[in-house]
């Protein structure tokens, strides 16, 4: 049994029960094969709200009424008689009961549900996205769905409301939820024609509320110390569980991915030590969650620019976290990196990490960082390359999709313009130059910028008030 909350205010709007299956007693080759079922890509969603805003497009959010059961099951699958259900003059273990529909908690419930809700789609024209499965196009409307949460936006009103009266027609039982207001735990409010913002205040108060703070606590301006970076410490004393860290760090996770890359550095650093918190990484929790009780209404604005098209911000920080007191600890050898991405100024995806491998030079960081960030910026331009074909307004400043890249490293800019190896360099060659021929065919310009004026230095550490103020506003606009 569930409840479901109204995303701003946090009343219940929806009591929910479900009869689920045992999943964990299923067998692989016996009760399922295949689990993956797709959802749309968050660099998806954010696109669609820019265009609305761009073209003034209608949105509508539609809601599929016990989504898994409309679809039928998949292969003869039985279940025990739950508790509480009683059997007139019969024995209950003499019987089970046989599933004709798909249920929830099989392992391939997921998976079956998309695959018949994508034939359902075909059927009434829509046709299913190359680059992004959580995509569809149907002439002017564009349909994105993440497992039963789904967004129709075309030009007009009455483009969605055919699209929804041919899907009620194809049979599937959907609730038509209005204008976009809660999409995946994410508040999304039209401010105006022109700006959109995106935030979580409920997920921020629940984190707040779970940490034990009060309207008392002081708040934090910087969710990390400007001049300590987070370390190991084998001596300190424990964590001492006056909250519960794994839980709390999920959830910080879960909100600087959808809505606050404003903590993605400080947030990663602290995912770092889940295992074995210490004293010293309670205390980096405490201060980002005192962090966003000063901001626990603030998010992402959307405010497109159309002058500007796809624009990839990426630096690195070589060997930033290397503990000298902790020489067996290899992973403080390894490089943080950060990269942000925006299509008409607007925030459409940011990571920070550490490199999966040891960087032997700066250079080496930066352009590992580089490579990392084309890998996730190459889909959002062939997502933007099929939208034209599928003559959608995509507005991106040249003739055709093209995407700048910004980096304050020369050698890491001189290495991708140039097919220049010099022996320290000759090994990146297999590794991480994917990217080589969008720059050769002018797809992809490589260009410098100040540290100045780099954005991403927010996600690779941590910095002092004036520069992550300033960079703050750039990516997140306030």
């Amino acid at each position: 049994m569930k409840r479901k909350r109204d995303i701003k205010s946090g009343k219940v709007k929806k009591y929910k029960a479900r009869l689920n299956l045992d999943g964990s007693r299923m067998i692989k080759g016996k009760h399922y094969e295949l689990t993956y079922s797709p959802v749309v890509r968050w660099f998806s969603v954010r696109l669609l709200l820019t265009f609305s805003i761009v073209n003034g497009w209608h949105t509508t959010q539609i809601d599929y009424v016990l989504a898994y059961p409309q679809a039928p099951i998949e292969r003869e699958i039985y279940m025990e008689i739950p508790r509480g259900m009683k059997l007139k003059d019969e024995k209950k273990g003499d019987y089970v009961l046989k599933l004709h529909r798909n249920i929830y908690d099989q392992k391939q419930a997921g998976r079956v549900w998309y695959q018949y809700l994508s034939k359902k789609l075909t059927s009434i024209g829509f046709v299913k996205s190359e680059v992004d499965e959580g995509v569809f196009y149907r002439q002017r409307v564009m349909y994105i769905l993440y497992t039963d949460d789904s967004i129709l936006a075309a030009p007009t009103k009455t483009e969605v409301d055919q699209a929804i009266k041919d899907i009620r027609k194809a049979g599937l039982n959907i609730t038509v939820e209005g204008n976009i207001k809660d999409f995946l735990g994410v508040y999304i409010e039209k401010q105006s024609n022109e700006q959109v913002s995106m935030s979580q205040p409920h997920l921020v108060k629940q984190i707040i509320r779970d940490i034990g703070m009060g309207a008392k606590t002081k708040a934090r301006r910087l969710p990390a110390a400007s001049t300590k970076i987070l370390k190991r410490r084998k001596k300190s004393n424990e964590h001492d569980k006056s909250f519960n860290y794994r839980q709390i760090v999920g959830k910080l996770n879960y909100l600087e991915k959808s809505t606050r890359p404003d903590i993605s550095y400080a947030t990663h650093q602290c995912a770092r030590f889940i295992e074995n918190p210490k004293v010293e990484q309670s205390k980096a929790v405490r201060q980002i969650v005192r962090y966003l009780l000063g901001t626990n209404n603030k998010g992402v604005l959307l405010k497109p620019d159309t002058r500007k098209g796809l624009e990839v911000y990426v630096d690195s920080d070589f060997a930033g976290g290397w503990d000298h007191d902790d020489l067996t600890n290899r992973d403080s050898a390894r490089s943080r990196h950060g990269y942000f991405i925006c299509y008409n100024n607007v925030p459409i995806t940011w990571k920070s990490q550490l490199q999966h491998e040891t960087a032997l030079s700066t250079t080496e960081a930066e352009y590992t960082c580089l490579s990392y960030a084309l890998r996730e910026a190459i889909p959002i331009m062939k997502l933007l390359k099929e939208m034209k074909e599928k003559k959608f307004n995509v507005s991106d400043g040249v003739a055709k999709v093209h995407c700048k890249v910004f980096e304050d490293n020369s050698g890491a800019i001189e290495i991708a313009k140039e097919n220049k190896y010099r022996p320290r360099t000759k090994h990146l060659n297999c590794r991480l130059q994917h990217f080589r021929a969008y720059v050769d065919n002018g797809e992809i310009s490589v260009h410098k910028i100040d540290t100045y004026f780099q954005p991403a230095d927010i996600l690779m550490k941590p910095l002092n008030e004036d520069d992550f103020t300033r960079h703050r506003m750039r990516m997140m606009g306030w």
